[in-house]
């Protein structure tokens, strides 16, 4: 399972990234908000700062719910670097982009899935990506898990080509749940990755360890 961080943080990006095991990056306005990165150029030069950190891809959201707007600005994203995958919601016209992208050879994330049948749809028209989002169908007491798993379960079956992107991560344990379903990527803030690393049992052993060493070596 590929793993990208969910953020527009360039310093968090870093770390994430000398840690070896990024393979992209996500992003969407609100990310950008948080970040403080106001107006359509100081995104987009953003955008490329990421593009310069990282070697995987870089999802990079429209913000137009029409049609012809998400055809322009898709367009303008996928222009500023091979590595940007255009992020496009699944609305009725966020689905006829797509399927025009598909046809450009622009690769798309379709983002804010939360059932099957708008998985399917995005599948259908050739999204690269799909992006169910977990935790917020957890926060609704909807089975955010259960969901990646039958995405991931119709795709096997019907041999679709696109990738179920896991988002809406919060925790460690939903890290290891995408795992357990198949999920092909899992976008996670960096606290939720790193958590991959805590046991308290590798705590003790490295304690029990370096007591031991400073026994005999003094």
């Amino acid at each position: 399972m590929k793993f990208f961080i969910d953020t527009a943080n360039l310093d968090q990006i870093r770390e994430a990234n000398d840690l070896g095991v990024l393979d992209g990056v996500t992003t969407n306005p609100s990310l950008m908000a948080k970040e403080g990165i106001k107006g359509v150029a100081n995104q987009r030069e953003h955008y490329l700062k990421i593009c310069e950190i990282v070697e995987g891809d870089v999802s990079a959201e429209v913000i137009a719910t029409d049609y012809e707007g998400m055809i322009r600005e898709g367009e303008e994203l996928a222009a500023l670097h091979p590595q940007i995958v255009v992020k496009v919601p699944c609305i009725e016209s966020g689905i006829k982009a797509i399927r025009y992208f598909t046809q450009k050879g622009i690769r798309t994330n379709c983002t804010l899935i939360f059932s099957v049948g708008q998985a399917l749809l995005a599948a259908k028209a050739g999204a690269t990506y799909v992006s169910p989002f977990v935790g917020r169908l957890d926060d609704i007491s909807t089975d955010g898990i259960g969901l990646v798993a039958q995405i991931v379960e119709v795709y096997s079956t019907y041999d679709y080509n696109t990738q179920v992107l896991a988002a809406s991560i919060r925790h460690t344990q939903h890290i290891i749940q995408c795992l357990e379903v198949g999920a092909d990527v899992a976008t996670c803030p960096l606290g939720a990755i790193k958590g991959l690393l805590k046991h308290p049992l590798t705590d003790s052993g490295l304690a029990t360890f370096l007591a031991d060493h400073k026994k005999v070596n003094g």
